[in-house]
């Protein structure tokens, strides 16, 4: 007997498309600057001196100031999830192609940010952060199961809430915009253009620093929580 199946659909959406186009943007960004570091050490300028000032920025500012000597052995992953973020969002901002996909505004993708960050924290937690969060030392015994079960409740809202911040804040912006065009069609007059064009142009502003601001709080609080563990 043979059954009528739907095949898999493993087409490319416009989301993974941009992903794609994201991931080589940024391998070739990096292998650029490297090659630069090599001819002209100590001496950057143009593309290597952008990249060297957004990289020391994340190392002093984010990194640094919550993991202290472990600042190097979460460096590459930390700025890998900070330019990935900064990159999509500002894609996301272009309306036309390459752009326009609203990638980090799909919580599949914010999600799996999110679970790469809950991995690091507990694959790197210690003993301390392990026994502070199975068996709190220093209360009554009867109350350390029930701490436990807060503590652990604890581990699983650290990714909610990065998944949630980041796909909320992108998706707003964009449902804002759109809400403004449609203000032509809703009034169905073109003297509403001016108007409406203005104000998406405020907001696509404003959206350049949301793009920065977004990538910036993901990746403190990513290095804040694997500084905690």
């Amino acid at each position: 007997m043979v059954l009528n199946k739907t095949p898999l659909d493993f087409s490319i959406t416009k989301n993974v498309f941009s992903m794609m186009i994201v991931s080589l943007l940024l391998v070739w960004i990096f292998i650029s600057v490297a090659k630069a570091y090599k001819k002209h050490p100590g001496r950057p300028y143009g593309l290597q001196a952008l990249m060297e000032m957004l990289i020391m920025f994340v190392r002093d500012e984010i990194v640094y100031p919550n993991l202290g000597k472990k600042t190097n052995k979460f460096l590459p992953f930390l700025l890998t999830i900070f330019f990935f973020i900064l990159l999509n969002n500002l894609m996301g901002i272009i309306p036309i192609f390459p752009g326009g996909a609203n990638v980090t505004g799909n919580i599949a993708v914010t999600m799996t940010l999110a679970l790469f960050t809950f991995f690091a924290i507990n694959l790197n937690g210690n003993k301390h952060y392990w026994k502070h969060t199975l068996w709190m030392p220093g209360v009554p015994v009867f109350v350390r199961p029930i701490l436990a079960v807060v503590e652990i409740m604890g581990m699983i809202v650290k990714p909610v809430a990065l998944t949630i911040r980041l796909f909320a804040n992108i998706t707003a912006g964009h449902i804002i915009i759109l809400s403004l065009v449609s203000l032509i069609f809703i009034f169905e007059s073109l003297t509403m253009s001016p108007v409406s064009f203005i104000f998406v142009l405020f907001m696509n502003c404003l959206e350049l620093l949301v793009a920065f601001l977004q990538a910036y709080i993901f990746t403190m609080l990513s290095s804040l929580f694997i500084g905690m563990a």
